[in-house]
């Protein structure tokens, strides 16, 4: 391979793992925005915080079901 065919290969590399194609502008602002940083919120398991409710008390049941 050439040197610049491989250039290519880590430049589409790069653009492919941001899931933002090419980026002209800003980079940091790109990475930063980019689905690598999401944030996450983690349900406890146990603890605080980790009582869940049925559906049927969620309201997320359909009527037919509760009546």
């Amino acid at each position: 391979m050439s040197k610049n065919k491989q250039g290519q290969v880590l430049q589409n590399a790069i653009a492919t793992d941001l899931g933002r194609g090419k980026i002209k502008d800003n980079f940091f602002a790109a990475i930063v925005t980019s689905k690598i940083y999401k944030l996450q919120v983690v349900q406890a398991k146990k603890g605080k915080g980790s009582f869940k409710r049925s559906n049927k008390h969620q309201g997320r049941e359909p009527y037919l079901i509760n009546a």
